[in-house]
C-alpha cells in the first residue's frame, strides 16, 4: 500500500510503537524514542510529492509539518494549519517550531525528510499523517498542495521502555571517554508488502463519483436522448416522451448530483481559483438548464398560423449539438487533466481514453445517419401544420377571412 514510513524518534527515557489499525492497513510503520527528531520516509513504490505529519487527531486546527523535495536538491519544511478539511495554510506562529535536519535527510529515489521539534508533555502522542503524490513544484513554504492520496491516524505511547543506548568510546585530549549514542531498537508496526492495491480515499471516491455521474449524464444519457429523437420522431408520436425522460428525468438527477459533488470536492481541497475545467463545467450546466427550458417551451407553446418550422426548433437542435460537443471535451479534460492533478494517482486507466475515442467517433456517425430522416420529418411536420390550420379554420372561420381588395370604380359620371 502507500509507501509512507513515518518515524518519530525521541531520546528521552521512554518510547513506544505507533499503534493504529490505519497504519497497518496502509503500509505505514513508525518508531519512537522521545528526542524530538522525526523522520518521514518513502519506500519509493510511488512517486513522492510531499509527506506530512500532524500533532493531533484531525485536520482542523492541528499543527502540521509538511515537507517536500525541490528540483535543486533542497528540502522545504512548511508548518501549517487548516480550519477544516481543506488545504492547510502556512502557520506564522506554530506552537512548536520545527527545524529541518538537512544532513540527516535525503532526496534520492527513497526520500527521507528529517526534522526536530521540541517535545511536549503528552504521554500518548496523537498523530495524523498524509502522503501526496504530486510535488508542489515550488520551494515556497506557502506553495499550493495537491490533495493527498493517503492519510491516516496513529498514537505514540511514550510510556513504553526502549533498549538502553549503546556506549561508544570517543578519543579526547585527556584520554578516551564514554559517550552514549541513541541507537535503541525501534518498535515498529507490522505492515504488508508494498502493493498497488490501495483503497481510494473518501476524497478520491468523491472525484470518481463526480466523473461517473457527469459522464453518465452529459456524455451518455444526453446523446441517447438526442439519438432517440433523431430516429424515432418520424415513426412514432411517443418519441417526445422517451426524449424528455432521457434528457431530463434520468439525466437531470445524474448531472445535478455530479455537479454538486464536483463543487464539494473542489471546496474540500481549499481551491478557490476557477480553472478551465470548472468554468466550462458551470457554463455547460447553465446551457443544459436553458436547453431543458427551451425544449419544454417548444413543446407546449405552438405558434399559430405558422406555415414554416419555427426558429426556436432550429435553435434547440443546434444548441443541443453544441452541448454534446462541449460535454465530450469536458469529459476528456476531467480524466486527462483534473484526475491526475487533483488525486495524485497518475493518468486515468487506458481503457477510459479508448472508450472516449470510440464514443467520439461513433456518436457523430450515428447522428449523421439519422439526418437522412430529415426530409421525411420536415414533410410530416408540414403536413401536421396544414392539418392543424385546417382544424382551426373550421372551428373559427371568422379569424381566417381576409377582406377582398376593393376595385376602383371606373363608371363614368355626368358633370
Amino acid at each position: 500500500m502507500i509507501p509512507l514510513l513515518v518515524a518519530s524518534l525521541f531520546t528521552l527515557v521512554s518510547a513506544s510503537a505507533l499503534s493504529s489499525p490505519d497504519f497497518a492497513r496502509r503500509d505505514l510503520t513508525g518508531d519512537a524514542k522521545c528526542s524530538g527528531v522525526h523522520t518521514l520516509s518513502s519506500t519509493g513504490a510511488r512517486p513522492t510529492g510531499w509527506m506530512a505529519v500532524g500533532f493531533g487527531t484531525q485536520m482542523r486546527n492541528t499543527p502540521m509539518v509538511i515537507m517536500w523535495a525541490n528540483s535543486d536538491g533542497s528540502i522545504t519544511l512548511s508548518q501549517r494549519k487548516a480550519p477544516g478539511e481543506t488545504m492547510p495554510k502556512l502557520d506564522s506562529d506554530p506552537p512548536r517550531v520545527a527545524t529541518l535536519q538537512t544532513a540527516l535527510s535525503a532526496t534520492t529515489d527513497n526520500p527521507s525528510f528529517v526534522f526536530t521539534i521540541p517535545a511536549n508533555d503528552d504521554t500518548n502522542q496523537k498523530l495524523i499523517y498524509a502522503f501526496g503524490g504530486t510535488n508542489p513544484g515550488s520551494a515556497d513554504p506557502e506553495a499550493t498542495l495537491i490533495m493527498h492520496i493517503n492519510y491516516g491516524f496513529a498514537t505514540l505511547d511514550l510510556t513504553k521502555p526502549v533498549d538502553a543506548p549503546e556506549t561508544t568510546t570517543t578519543p579526547t585530549a585527556s584520554g578516551p571517554s564514554a559517550t552514549a549514542t541513541s541507537k535503541p531498537s525501534r518498535p515498529v508496526i507490522p505492515i504488508d508488502d508494498p502493493t498497488d492495491d490501495i483503497p481510494y480515499t473518501p476524497y478520491q471516491r468523491k472525484i470518481i463519483a463526480h466523473a461517473v455521474l457527469c459522464s453518465l449524464g452529459f456524455a451518455l444519457l444526453l446523446p441517447a436522448g438526442a439519438l432517440l429523437a433523431r430516429y424515432l420522431r418520424t415513426f412514432t408520436p411517443v418519441w417526445y416522451t422517451g426524449h424528455w425522460i432521457a434528457q431530463f428525468a434520468v439525466a437531470g438527477p445524474a448531472i445535478l448530483a455530479g455537479v454538486a459533488l464536483g463543487f464539494n470536492a473542489s471546496a474540500q481541497t481549499g481551491a478557490v481559483y476557477m480553472n478551465t475545467h470548472k468554468r466550462t463545467g458551470i457554463t455547460l450546466f447553465v446551457l443544459y438548464l436553458f436547453q431543458c427550458f427551451l425544449g419544454a417551451f417548444i413543446h407546449y407553446v405552438k405558434p399559430k398560423n405558422s406555415s414554416r418550422r419555427p426558429a426556436q426548433n432550429y435553435a434547440h437542435a443546434i444548441l443541443g449539438l453544441i452541448i454534446l460537443a462541449v460535454a465530450l471535451a469536458q469529459v476528456r479534460s476531467g480524466y486527462h487533466t483534473e484526475w491526475p492533478g487533483y488525486t495524485g494517482l497518475g493518468d486515468a486507466p487506458g481503457w477510459v481514453n479508448a472508450l472516449w475515442i470510440v464514443w467520439v467517433i461513433a456518436l457523430p456517425l450515428l447522428y449523421a445517419a439519422g439526418l437522412s430522416l430529415l426530409p421525411k420529418q420536415h414533410a410530416q411536420e408540414a403536413a401536421q401544420r396544414k392539418k392543424m390550420l385546417a382544424i382551426r379554420m373550421a372551428q373559427d372561420p371568422a379569424q381566417y377571412v381576409w377582406d377582398e381588395p376593393q376595385q376602383e370604380d371606373t363608371t363614368p359620371r355626368a358633370t
